[in-house]
C-alpha cells in the first residue's frame, strides 16, 4: 500500500509553462434583432489591450455569431485548465430567464424565452469554461438585463421602454439574477441585480472605463480593486450604477497586475507570509471591509496576525477573527479556526471543537477540511475511531471537489483495488485531472515513477491523454518519451 500524501511542493525549472493567465474578451454590439449598443466594441477592445499589457494572453471575439460564441468559449475552457487565473470579460445584452442568466450573440433571433435558451450562453456555461483554472476564476458581465415578460418575451418590441435617460445595455428594463458561483470564483457585475448598466455618453462604458483604470495598478489586491471599480463607477453615473461581486475569491491574496516589487512575498505558498507583505494602506482597507462583516478580509487579517516573523503576530487576535469569521458560515475560517483549536495556538488547546469545526467546513465543502478528515478517518486521530470506509467517501468528495492531494490519493486507493466498483478508468481520470490543476507531486511521479500504478492504470491514462489529443501513440503501458511529452503538456510544460 502507498502512502498517502498531504502535500507536494516541486518547481521545474527545464520547463517554461503554459500562460498563467488567459482572458477571453467578447463584445457584442451590431445585433440583427434586437436593439444594437454603442460603445461594447470599443469596451471589449480597450479590456483586451488593458489585460494584454499586464500579460494576460487574450482572446478577443467580437460581433460574434452564437456558434462562433459557443466554439470560443469551448475552446477557452481547454487553455484554462492549465492557467493560473482565468477571466472572461462579456460587454453585451444580457437576459434573466427563470432565474437564469443568458448572454446573447449578435445572430440571435429572440422573441420568447424559449429562443433565449436556445440561442444564448447561460453564465453557468462560462462559469463552467474558467472552472478549471487552478488559483483564480473570474466572469465579468457589462451587461445586466432581466425578462420581465413572462414567456412572450420580445426584445425588439420593448427596446424603448425602458425610463433611463442614457442608454443600457439592453432592450428591457431591470436587472440579471444574482448567480450563486462555485468557492474560488468571482462574478462581477457592471450594476447589481435588478439594475441598470448604462452603456455611456463616451467611447467607453462607466464600468468598462473604471475597469481599465484600475486593472493596471500594480501592489492592489483583487478584492481591493473591484471596490475601486465600484467606487469609481458609483461617482461617474451620480449613483445611478452600483457594480457588484458575487461568489468568493480564493482565501489567497491576489494581484491581477502583479506585485510591482521583485521583493514581494504575495505569491509565497505560505498564506501567513503572502498576505503580511500586503501594503500597511491596503491592510487599513481590509481592516474597514472587515468591519462591515467581509468574511475574507477578517480570515487574511487572521493570517498575517499568524506570521511569527511578523511584527504583527498576535494569535488571540487571529482567533477572534477567524471566530467572527466562522460565526459568519466561512468555511476557510472554520478550517483555520479549527487548526488553532487543534493545537492550543491563540486560543485554550479543544480537540471535540477543533473536531467540529473540520466538520462545520467540510459540510461546506471546504476541500482541504474535506481531504483532512480523509487522513482522520483512514489512519485515526483527535478521538477520531479509524474507518477507512468513511474516509474513501471524504478522500472522492474532495477530489471530486478537485483537491491536487486528493485526487493523487483516491486514485492511488483505487489502482490499489480498495474502492469497490472503480477500476482503472477511474483511477486514470483523477490522475490526468490532478495534472491539469498542476499538481506537481503527480507529475513528479508519472515522470519519474509511472511503474507505481498498475499496468491497466497507466494504460488507461495513456487512453486519457490521447482522448484530449496530448498522446498519439501505442496503448501499451509504457511510459516512453511519446507518453512523457504528452504527460508534459497536459501538466501544462513546453520544452
Amino acid at each position: 500500500m502507498r502512502q498517502l500524501v498531504l502535500c507536494f511542493f516541486l518547481f521545474f525549472a527545464q520547463f517554461s509553462h503554459a500562460s498563467e493567465r488567459v482572458a477571453l474578451v467578447i463584445g457584442m454590439a451590431e445585433y440583427e434583432t434586437v436593439v444594437t449598443l454603442d460603445n461594447t466594441i470599443n469596451d471589449a477592445i480597450g479590456v483586451s489591450e488593458t489585460l494584454a499589457e499586464i500579460g494576460f494572453e487574450v482572446t478577443t471575439l467580437l460581433d460574434a455569431s452564437g456558434e462562433e460564441f459557443r466554439a470560443g468559449v469551448d475552446e477557452f475552457s481547454f487553455r484554462a485548465e492549465t492557467a493560473d487565473l482565468a477571466l472572461i470579460y462579456f460587454a453585451g445584452h444580457g437576459v434573466e430567464v427563470q432565474g437564469e442568466n443568458f448572454l446573447i450573440p449578435i445572430d440571435a433571433n429572440v422573441t420568447s424565452n424559449r429562443d433565449v435558451q436556445r440561442q444564448a450562453l447561460s453564465l453557468d456555461y462560462l462559469l463552467e469554461a474558467v472552472d478549471g483554472a487552478r488559483k483564480m476564476r473570474i466572469v465579468i458581465l457589462d451587461s445586466c438585463r432581466d425578462d420581465p415578460f413572462g414567456d412572450a418575451l420580445d426584445l425588439v418590441a420593448n427596446a424603448d421602454t425602458g425610463t433611463s435617460l442614457e442608454p443600457t445595455r439592453s432592450a428591457v428594463r431591470g436587472g440579471l439574477a444574482p448567480p450563486a458561483p462555485d468557492r474560488g470564483t468571482l462574478v462581477a457585475f457592471a450594476a447589481r441585480d435588478g439594475e441598470v448598466a448604462l452603456d455611456g455618453a463616451g467611447n467607453n462604458s462607466p464600468f468598462a472605463t473604471a475597469l481599465m483604470n484600475n486593472l493596471t495598478q500594480p501592489q492592489l489586491e483583487i478584492s481591493l480593486m473591484f471596490r475601486q471599480v465600484r467606487d469609481q463607477v458609483l461617482s461617474a453615473t451620480q449613483n445611478q450604477q452600483e457594480p457588484h461581486t458575487y461568489g468568493s475569491l480564493p482565501g489567497k491574496p491576489f494581484y491581477i497586475a502583479g506585485p510591482g516589487d521583485d521583493d514581494s512575498l504575495v505569491t509565497n505558498a505560505d498564506m501567513r507570509i503572502a498576505w503580511a507583505d500586503i501594503r500597511p494602506d491596503q491592510e487599513t482597507k481590509l481592516a474597514a471591509l472587515a468591519d462591515e462583516g467581509d468574511t475574507r478580509s477578517m480570515v487574511g487579517l487572521a493570517y498575517m496576525r499568524l506570521n511569527a516573523q511578523d511584527d504583527r503576530y498576535n494569535p488571540q487576535e487571529a482567533a477572534m477573527l477567524l471566530s467572527q469569521a466562522a460565526d459568519a458560515n466561512s468555511a476557510e475560517a472554520q478550517f483555520e479556526l479549527a487548526q488553532l483549536y487543534e493545537i492550543g495556538l491563540g486560543v485554550e488547546q479543544d480537540i471535540e471543537k477543533a473536531v467540529a469545526l473540520y466538520h462545520a467546513s467540510a459540510a461546506a465543502d471546504f476541500p482541504d477540511a474535506i481531504n483532512d478528515l480523509g487522513f482522520l478517518y483512514f489512519q485515526g486521530g483527535l478521538g477520531i475511531p479509524r474507518d477507512p470506509d468513511r474516509a474513501l467517501g471524504f478522500f472522492e468528495r474532495a477530489a471530486d471537489l478537485r483537491h491536487p492531494q486528493a485526487m493523487f490519493n483516491y486514485a492511488a486507493l483505487i489502482d490499489d483495488g480498495l474502492v469497490p466498483d472503480k477500476g482503472s478508468q477511474a483511477a486514470a481520470g483523477y490522475l490526468y485531472q490532478a495534472l491539469r490543476s498542476g499538481s506537481a507531486q503527480v507529475f513528479e511521479l508519472l515522470r519519474d515513477q509511472p511503474t507505481m500504478f498498475k499496468a491497466d492504470t497507466r494504460k488507461a491514462l495513456q487512453s486519457v491523454l490521447a482522448d484530449n489529443a496530448f498522446y498519439s501513440g501505442t496503448i501499451d503501458g509504457d511510459f516512453g518519451p511519446g507518453t512523457q511529452r504528452g504527460i508534459r503538456v497536459a501538466y501544462g510544460l513546453t520544452e
